[in-house]
């Protein structure tokens, strides 16, 4: 009798096993004449060899179904356990609109005009600033194409990162170690990488490097290759700063800079990088540009309206 061992390792073995094993018990049912083991993160099956590689590429398919979807359930075994190949279970309804499929089967697309705007400018430059209030999807939008460029192997890692700029509270005085300390500033990455990516995943990747979430200080002497990645909050950064991130740039890369210019936290007199940079910028070929507005917002209604409000105050001013 021959021996087949799969281990999993970019899956939870909880959520392919199912609750109970009741995804394995579905297994057993479509190859009665194998025996299959679910023990730890590893299965075991024994068998006949020319049934052992059927059950191989099954399972190959369902690993490829759950990293796309971030899903796996009773419907989409049957599927592609029943399908002549790939080529047939691969007729989803997924939509080409959708950025991401995210954790629990969550679609992840743009949600407004200029959400979809900024996806096709993203597309065909290397670098491109996203600029508006706040609630508008830029980060999120970011972090979703960040994420499917990783999935479809387009680049090789994801970089986040925001400067530190304290917007009046002290950082010198918050409890615990540097990362500690930085971690608020840069809780919104984790937040939208979490949507996106399930907990095991992206633990693994931020482990192993694959995701890097890090002030803007610490890319000064990098050379980003085969990256995607998104400054936010890019309205906080000097003009060297700026510069500095800018020419960070390497082979296979793809930046994007967003920013709201009407929520700068620099001192009084410093020029915002982001600012100075949309028009330094606004005429090199590659370099794209969109700009969001409160019709954008996808926040709760009330954002609309304080967006609204504040700018009829800035009016007056």
């Amino acid at each position: 009798m021959n021996e087949l061992i799969i281990e999993l390792t970019e899956i939870s073995p909880r959520d392919f096993f199912g609750l109970q094993n009741a995804n394995i018990d579905l297994l057993k049912k479509y190859f009665p004449k194998l025996k299959i083991v679910a023990r730890g993160s590893k299965i075991k099956v024994y068998g006949d060899e020319e049934v052992l590689e059927e059950f191989d590429s099954r399972i190959s398919m369902l690993l490829d179904h759950f990293a796309k979807y971030n899903k796996i359930d009773e419907n989409s075994i049957e599927r592609i356990l029943q399908s002549a190949g790939p080529e047939e279970y691969e007729t989803s309804p997924s939509s080409n609109e959708v950025l991401v499929h995210g954790v629990n089967g969550k679609l992840v697309k743009a949600q407004t005009a200029n959400q979809r705007k900024l996806v096709e400018k993203m597309q065909k430059n290397d670098m491109v600033f996203a600029v508006g209030p706040a609630g508008t999807g830029k980060t999120y939008t970011g972090v979703a194409l960040a994420v499917k460029a990783l999935k479809e192997k387009q680049v090789k890692r994801i970089i986040l990162t925001r400067p530190a700029v304290e917007a009046g509270e002290n950082l010198g005085f918050l409890p615990g170690d540097l990362k500690e300390k930085l971690d608020p500033y840069m809780q919104p990455l984790y937040d939208a990488l979490r949507d996106m990516i399930p907990h095991e995943k992206l633990e693994m990747f931020i482990e192993n490097g694959t995701i890097q979430i890090a002030p803007l200080a610490f890319m000064r002497g990098r050379t980003l290759d085969n990256a995607f990645v998104i400054l936010d909050e890019a309205q906080n950064t000097t003009h060297a700063q700026m510069k500095m991130f800018l020419t960070r740039m390497g082979k296979n890369a793809k930046f994007m800079i967003t920013g709201d210019p009407g929520q700068i936290d620099l001192p009084r007199r410093v020029i915002s990088g982001l600012k100075e940079a949309l028009l330094v910028l606004k005429d090199v070929n590659g370099v794209g540009m969109i700009y969001l507005d409160d019709k954008d917002v996808i926040r709760h209604r009330l954002v609309k309206e304080v967006i609204a409000a504040y700018k009829n105050i800035e009016n007056i001013d």
